[in-house]
């Protein structure tokens, strides 16, 4: 059955102006949450997972129903090679735990846990054998209403655990927290070493602290399961005050929300076909299968499953911390298996309805093996789309992750061309031509088998063929191509991120490379590059050979990995028209990955290449 959602400037002013009242007329004294904090757990005794996880279980199921998934993807060194036989910790480690960091009674950030008293406790044994000093016996005194001597077995007590979200007054680089609790080995340097945070830093989030002292809890920056340490996320609360707005009637709310509904019914009802519509410029989304109505443009997506928001809560345990895998620039990733088949369901908030909508065309309207395959989307509450699900993470996670073996060369040339070739079909064969913006690492994903997809078209942008569209700035930071200052929008923006990716795959180096923590000296991979291996000065093989990731040791032919080196030279040249087109470096690839015939991507002048290289 075809139905119609209609999408208007006045349903998402009524859901976002309602839902804000709910939000803000919950009294709460803190500044704002971040939602999510890792708490560090050193095994004193072995432990398993499970009995880690039971300690600081967000989850109400059952013991043997625990899910400690969401810990294995914050500790790649935990290797879960038997999903059936519980995974025991050695003695020594330290064990990176996700929890809820939200607003507690009193204005400060933490998480109460439960945790079942046992016969041998004692207040001081939960805080220190239970929960690793991530807790003490004063608060779990002051938390709950047993005296110390006479706590009844079997009772149920209150366990707070401390967070933070960071404060952008000290840096807005960090948003992602480690309560980490300090222990007789610790100093200051070695959470340096252990962190990768500069040690002014930490000291400037934990004003005061001995970080020799061996007790006490500090707050140290973590990286999410990709390796990358997120950047701080303001959510402070302003404008109204809480009095004023918990003096608002819940029922001018509840009239919102039931003419909100009501809208949404009646033009379900009278659809013959799935239309999206949304106050958009005509331009961001015209194409096949548009059509544009006074400024507002309607998309056709029947070739979506519409998904119920009951469904996709279901799916994932109302969206339960445990089944979340990932969190981008728009919204939070959960794994899900809906109707027998394995999925990814992004929540955006409705803000981001202009690029939930740029992502639901182009998916709807694009298809390659390449590219990430959309299931289907919901809007219910939120904006959700559903992808298959890509089972081995992202290629960022693979180059600058812990705990995963290195991709040999091989599979490192097979996932560039498939991520070229996925950019080749979206650049040559669709009219008008799209292109992505946001070409990254952590945007290439990788299947069981290798192969590579390209995800994430959030930021995609239509143009006519051999045409350039003036946009304001969009990407990442250490992608962008230096015309995207002057918001000039065209295929070879892609083509310049992707030669990042390519001297990514060499190095297994971030985009941008942090030279000198002391100081805060950052360079970017392309500038890297350039000063050490295409240095005119230098011997390009030595220099090569330094910068190419470790962890390939001898294992790789030099030959290739030049290769590989010059076209991604070739592909972030400062001026555009002289880098090649995607079509061209899917020919190059395949030629280096079957490693037979001549390549030569310096040769720019050979008759035979500009053609190809400029795309005619």
């Amino acid at each position: 059955m075809k139905l119609m959602i209609i999408f208007s400037p006045l349903l998402l002013l009524l859901l976002l102006f309602s839902s804000s009242f709910l939000f803000l007329a919950v009294e709460s004294k803190c500044m704002g949450s971040c939602g999510l904090a890792l708490a560090s757990y050193y095994v004193e005794n072995e432990l398993s997972l499970s009995i880690i996880n039971q300690y600081l279980s967000s989850s109400v199921a059952p013991y043997d129903q625990i899910n400690y998934e969401p810990i294995l993807r914050y500790n790649r060194n935990i290797q879960n090679n038997n999903k059936n036989k519980d995974l025991i910790i050695p003695i020594g480690s330290r064990v990176l735990v996700p929890f809820p960091c939200e607003c507690q009674p009193g204005g400060f950030l933490g998480h109460n846990f439960t945790y079942r008293f046992q016969q041998i406790d004692t207040y001081e044994r939960v805080a220190i054998r239970r929960y690793a000093n991530l807790t003490t016996e004063g608060s779990l005194q002051g938390r709950n209403p047993f005296p110390t001597n006479n706590i009844p077995p079997t009772a149920m007590l209150n366990v707070l655990v401390n967070c933070s979200c960071g404060d952008e007054s000290v840096s807005k680089d960090y948003g992602l927290f480690v309560t980490y609790p300090l222990r007789p080995e610790d100093s200051l340097d070695r959470i340096v070493n252990s962190s990768g945070v500069p040690g002014d830093v930490i000291s400037r989030y934990n004003p005061g602290v001995d970080f020799s002292s061996g007790n006490g809890i500090v707050f140290v920056p973590g990286r999410d399961p990709s390796g990358v340490f997120p950047h701080f996320k303001s959510s402070k609360q302003g404008g109204i005050g809480v009095g004023v707005i918990a003096g608002i009637s819940v029922g001018v709310v509840v009239a919102l929300l039931l003419i909100s509904f009501f809208i949404y019914y009646a033009y379900r009802r009278k659809s013959k076909s799935t239309v999206f519509t949304t106050s958009l410029q005509s331009g961001d989304l015209a194409g096949t299968g548009t059509r544009v109505f006074s400024g507002i443009a309607a998309i056709n997506v029947d070739n979506s499953v519409e998904f119920s928001m009951e469904e996709l809560a279901e799916a994932t345990d109302n969206f339960s911390l445990s089944f979340k895998i990932g969190q981008g620039g728009f919204g939070a990733v959960y794994y899900a298996e809906l109707r027998g088949e394995k999925a990814a369901i992004k929540k955006m908030d409705m803000e981001a309805s202009k690029q939930f909508l740029v992502e639901l065309k182009v998916l709807t309207h694009v298809h390659h093996v390449n590219l990430v395959r959309l299931i289907g989307y919901c809007v219910e509450g939120s904006l959700f789309l559903v992808y298959e699900y890509v089972e081995n993470g992202n290629l960022g996670q693979h180059l600058h992750g812990s705990g995963r073996e290195p991709l040999p060369w091989t599979k490192r040339v097979q996932i560039a061309l498939d991520s070229a070739r996925g950019l080749e079909y979206i650049h040559e064969h669709t009219v008008p031509v799209y292109v992505h913006r946001d070409i990254k690492s952590a945007n290439i994903l990788i299947d069981r088998n290798f192969r590579a997809k390209v995800a994430d078209f959030g930021l995609t942008k239509l143009i006519e063929v051999g045409g350039t569209a003036t946009r304001g700035a969009m990407g990442t930071f250490g992608y962008m191509a230096p015309e995207t200052i002057y918001a000039q929008v065209s295929p070879k923006v892609d083509v310049y991120a992707f030669g990042v990716v390519l001297f990514e795959l060499i190095s297994a180096k971030a985009a941008v490379v942090k030279m000198n923590e002391s100081v805060g000296e950052f360079k970017s991979l392309v500038g890297l590059f350039d000063e050490v291996v295409f240095n005119k000065e230098t011997d390009k093989e030595e220099a090569l050979r330094k910068i190419i990731d470790p962890r390939l040791g001898d294992n790789y032919p030099f030959d290739s990995v030049y290769k590989m080196a010059e076209l991604g030279k070739a592909c972030t040249q400062q001026n555009a028209q002289r880098r090649p087109s995607m079509r061209y470096i899917v020919v190059a690839l395949s030629t280096l990955l079957s490693s037979t015939g001549n390549w030569d991507v310096a040769n720019f002048q050979n008759d035979d290449l500009v053609g190809l290289m400029s795309g005619r």
